[in-house]
């Protein structure tokens, strides 16, 4: 029986042995862990420290200046009993509201409409993406002058025999912080409309078209249709939608600065006016801990509550 002879070695030929593979992290180059922690610095040192710091902030009295005087929770119990706060409290529930509701119902409806393929199209939906491309703080002062008692507001109500609705509409307490939501939602609409877009350009049109064919009407198409393809849209536009409706700021600066007396003031205007006008930065720190608190009341119940009806 004639015995077989073994391959040769790499190494008896000539040849480098094969290099094991590295797995797992140290497969990773060293040039990519520096390109990694870079960033990771900047945000822990831009985001993450002053976010912790806040925290501690709102525990202490601090103008700014030398070390600040730990309080405990005296600037909990004083927002509490502080009108202004509750006032802004109550309108910022008001304005996530209305802020929330508005956007997303004008942004769904917009992107129903302008779905389907059909002439003039993009043209519109760049239209009414346009408002998103400039600022708040001008976005503010566009709508300041149309709210102006001269200004188109008035003008048009004028022109269509409603002079007895002419006001001065950010001048009045009642009407004040309406006008100035009113501007936020023609600007946020556009924003809500594309990401519905988006969503409803990953849906199944063969499904809407085997219900119409059953017979369904369009509410029954939607309702049964697309509306659960675009549960997680639903899930982007309302933690969007609630973000920026708690953290609203520039716009209402821009156009009534919270007043008239208080009457449009929201948490983040009442929080810049403690820190940056009164230099009460422990009490503005406090105010930010409840801003940061009702976004994620609001973020957690909606999730718990959307990661339930798609178990279910």
């Amino acid at each position: 029986m004639t015995a077989v002879a073994a391959p040769p070695r790499p190494e008896e030929v000539g040849m480098a042995p094969p290099r094991r593979r590295k797995s797992g992290l140290r497969a990773v180059p060293p040039i990519v862990w520096v390109f990694l922690l870079i960033p990771a610095v900047v945000e822990v040192g831009m985001v993450f420290w002053p976010a912790v710091n806040s925290f501690y902030l709102s525990l202490t009295e601090w103008n700014g200046l030398g070390a600040a005087r730990p309080v405990g929770l005296d600037n909990f119990r004083d927002l509490f009993s502080d009108g202004i706060f509750l006032g802004a409290l109550k309108n910022n529930v008001i304005w996530a509201v209305g802020f929330g509701g508005l956007s997303v119902l004008g942004g769904l409806a917009l992107a129903l409409a302008l779905n389907r393929p059909r002439r003039g199209v993009g043209l519109y939906r760049s239209a009414i993406y346009l408002p998103m491309v400039f600022s708040l703080a001008v976005t503010g002062l566009f709508w300041r002058v149309q709210y102006q008692p001269d200004g188109t507001i008035n003008t048009l109500l004028g022109a269509v025999g409603l002079e007895s609705v002419e006001r001065q509409w950010l001048a009045d307490p009642h009407t004040a912080l309406y006008a100035v939501l009113i501007a936020a939602v023609w600007r946020q609409v556009g924003y809500v409309m594309v990401l519905y877009l988006a969503g409803l350009k990953g849906t199944d049109p063969t499904l809407d078209d085997a219900a119409a064919v059953d017979g369904a009407t369009a509410w029954q198409r939607f309702r049964f249709v697309t509306w659960p393809q675009l549960r997680g849209v639903n899930t982007v536009v309302f933690a969007v939608t609630v973000i920026d409706s708690l953290r609203t700021f520039d716009i209402v600066w821009a156009m009534t600065q919270g007043g008239p007396y208080h009457s449009s003031e929201l948490l983040s205007t009442y929080m810049f006016q403690q820190g940056f006008t009164f230099l009460n930065l422990g009490y503005a720190s406090a105010i930010a801990v409840v801003i940061f608190a009702l976004a994620l009341i609001f973020i957690i119940t909606y999730l718990v509550r959307a990661t339930k009806e798609e178990v279910a």
